[in-house]
């Protein structure tokens, strides 16, 4: 198998289903696609072929296993009965007998499980041009490598693909270069039209250098999520709707989108789909309007919302339905649940998780500490410990720098010139930030608002092993005191706790360390990628009965459904 960059293919890394326990991976190379698959599901069991020795060497580093073996030539070396995905990225045009191997191993595949495969397009407009011209070769790597053996187009790979008795559930073209494509098909449009090849058809068979293929034991009901999403702000809408959408969607069973309006698209009558509204405002007979009229499109109608709306001024309004016009309501925590069942009986809680480990980036200035803070609408929180972070900051100089996103007021009242502010700004810049500190502040007062927020905070320091430095308010549900962070009880606990952190930095790294771990143990969202999807489908198998009980709270809701603007 030839040896190619130290590099994971985007189109397979996202196809891989995010909720596999078991995978293999033929022909792995260095181990880059397990790598970066293993930061989003360190759960997994990864497991490798590969021939070259020192890519081998490599991949060991990085996978659970790895097995330098003709994979042609007898049964695997693991011990594992049954696979979720198996893996050939540009590797079956490499071997002597691929179709035999493909129905070898299709029975190892779990009944759910999902074959990726990532083949290079014979029918490449730069394999015909270069015959044309006569200047065709082998090359090192790549379309015209030197080791390829087998050849494939769009066609062969489907059928080799169904006489292995497998069921395709997707196929995606890989075009890099579209443009050359297209002026090579108006070049040779003549001709094509001279031999009764329509030149559009034949441009879609000749611009993709690779197809991406997944395919299954056995057929599987498609279910499509579409949702809304509020421009995003803090990261909320990446944590609540982005990144819940794109690891669902790795299962080939599931379709999302996200739109601006309530688009939808035209599905089979027996396609189960789900809209959801990400953070409506659902008033009067106008918010009923676009309800109405998904329901009579067919859809199970969801409302995600993750702040308590008692304490949320617009949502005081006498005709708010956004939680009784529904069928179903999702949200982040357990006491945040509690309130929303006084609408909604049925409400799913989803926590806020991690989509992916980062790299960490912190500690590299011996003998100084950046203190991040980053929150939105946490004017009354700091204050109380305004006093204690600026005897701190007197007492370490230049040890202690203050990173502030956001917040001017708390910015401008820290009495130290070792301070750094940044507007309100993108998720990534966020996260940039975040990533450069050693401590992130994250205070909360004691209110019923603050006690339904989500320990997002927490996570999102402990992926970037940062030390969490934290009220007991929400935080102290999840943070063991002393191992995976730090919490304070009041200024002058802060002023201690905070000091010992700058005193003696060893101590705030290894319990960033245990925090960064009980991430990847236990909040991941690849490990609740199963129970949302199973959720959506449990309520369009309930949709009856939900609908039943949706027209008992919101009666007008029967009402014929009026043309709605997609817009």
């Amino acid at each position: 198998m030839a040896v190619y960059a130290d590099a994971a293919n985007p189109d397979l890394l996202k196809r891989i289903p995010l909720n596999a326990m078991t995978v293999l991976d033929v022909g792995c190379g260095t181990g880059a696609l397990g790598a970066e698959y293993k930061r989003r599901n360190p759960a997994v069991r990864y497991l490798g072929i590969e021939t070259d020795i020192a890519s081998a060497r490599i991949a060991s580093q990085r996978l659970d296993e790895v097995a330098t073996i003709d994979v042609e030539a007898g049964p695997l070396p693991f011990d594992d009965k049954a696979f979720d995905c198996i893996i050939y990225g540009d590797v079956l045009e490499h071997l002597r007998d691929p179709w035999s191997l493909l129905l070898r191993h299709a029975e190892l595949l779990s009944p759910t499980g999902t074959i990726l495969i990532c083949l290079p397009n014979v029918e490449h407009w730069s394999f015909a041009e270069r015959l044309l011209r006569g200047t065709w070769d082998y090359e090192e790597q790549g379309l015209f490598d030197k080791t390829h053996l087998r050849w494939f187009n769009f066609e062969t790979t489907r059928r080799a693909l169904r006489a292995a008795g497998l069921v395709i559930r997707d196929v995606t073209p890989r075009i890099f270069d579209l443009a050359r494509a297209q002026e090579f098909m108006h070049a040779l449009r003549p001709a094509l039209e001279t031999l009764g090849i329509d030149p559009q058809h034949y441009l879609q068979r000749a611009a993709p250098l690779q197809y991406v293929w997944r395919a299954g034991r056995q057929p599987i009901q498609q279910i499509h999520v579409v949702s809304t999403m509020l421009a995003p702000v803090g990261g909320v809408s990446h944590v609540r709707v982005v990144e819940p959408l794109r690891a669902m969607e790795t299962d080939p069973a599931v379709t999302t989108r996200i739109v601006n309006g309530f688009d939808t698209m035209d599905l089979p009558e027996t396609t189960p789909r789900i809209f959801v509204f990400h953070r409506p405002l659902l008033t009067g007979e106008a918010g009923l309007v676009p309800v109405r009229t998904l329901i009579d499109r067919g859809y199970l109608v969801v409302c995600e919302f993750d702040d308590h709306p008692d304490y949320i001024p617009v949502l005081q309004r006498p005709d708010v339905q956004n939680f009784r016009a529904v069928h179903a309501v999702q949200t982040s925590t357990e006491p945040l649940a509690e309130v929303l069942r006084r609408q909604n009986p049925e409400v799913a809680v989803f926590p806020n998780a991690v989509s992916r480990l980062p790299s960490v980036r912190n500690y590299a200035t011996p003998g100084r500490l950046t203190l991040f803070f980053g929150g939105l609408n946490r004017e009354e929180d700091w204050p109380p410990f305004l006093p204690a972070l600026n005897a701190v900051a007197a007492l370490a100089g230049e040890r202690l720098h203050f990173q502030i996103v956001n917040d001017r007021g708390l910015f401008e009242a820290l009495q130290t010139p070792h301070k750094s502010f940044t507007p309100l700004c993108d998720y990534e810049t966020y996260q940039e930030l975040l990533s450069r500190s050693e401590i992130s502040f994250m205070p909360l007062l004691d209110s019923p608002f603050n006690r339904c927020k989500s320990d997002l905070k927490f996570l999102e320091a402990a992926a970037f092993r940062v030390t969490a430095l934290a009220s007991p308010v929400v935080y102290g549900d999840t943070i063991e005191d002393g191992h995976t962070g730090v919490l304070f009880h009041d200024a002058r606990d802060l002023q201690q706790r905070l000091l010992r952190l700058i005193a003696n930095p060893d101590i705030g790294q290894t319990i960033a360390d245990a925090a960064r771990s009980y991430v990847a143990k236990h909040r991941m969202l690849a490990y609740q990628v199963a129970r949302r999807t199973s959720w959506y489908r449990s309520l369009w198998a309930r949709r009856e009965a939900l609908q039943q009980s949706l027209l008992a709270r919101v009666p007008e809701l029967a009402q014929p459904a009026m043309p709605l603007n997609a817009d």
